[in-house]
């Protein structure tokens, strides 16, 4: 059988600093296309597993040894990074310390989730959006809608 075509795989990590009052999280600048601000993460290496790729990934990108302590979901939306199908599986980390960025982030901050920025990347306004329902209530994200599913439930063929 030959090899499938499949997305890319990558993992993000929310870090929330424990030794900050109100627990803010590490947002990277990102010094690369897509432009803006994005929850630290990158692709999982051959061979990975992929919660370790997330864990190395904050490493790299801002200096921080991270406990991961939540998946908060999956994210596969095909249009959700420009450069092409990719799907992200999102943590919730903490770690305490302070972020330096470094990889291919160009800068990183610790923003309250009142406070966050506008211009953020990929989908990561929705990931936010998420990840404060779970600050709110300890649920991870819902499981999205079927796009292919019409009113009458039956399921319409993905095209290819």
């Amino acid at each position: 059988m030959p090899k499938p075509i499949t997305p890319l795989l990558a993992a993000d990590v929310i870090i929330e600093l424990t030794d900050y009052p109100g627990r803010p999280i590490v947002l990277i600048e990102r010094a690369n296309p897509p432009y803006g601000w994005a929850i630290p993460g990158g692709f999982v290496d051959l061979g990975e597993i992929i919660e370790l790729a997330g864990v190395r990934e904050a490493q790299e990108e801002v200096g921080l040894d991270v406990t991961l302590l939540a998946l908060l979901g999956i994210y596969s939306d095909p249009a959700r990074d420009s450069r092409g199908h990719t799907v992200t599986a999102v943590y919730v980390a903490e770690a305490a310390g302070t972020p330096v960025a470094a990889d291919d982030a160009k800068n990183c901050r610790l923003f309250l989730l009142n406070e966050l920025p506008e211009s953020l990347a990929f989908d990561h306004a929705q990931v936010l959006a998420d990840y404060k329902k779970y600050r709110e209530t300890g649920q991870v994200a819902a499981l999205r809608e079927n796009p292919f599913r019409d009113s009458n439930s039956v399921n319409k063929p993905v095209m290819h």
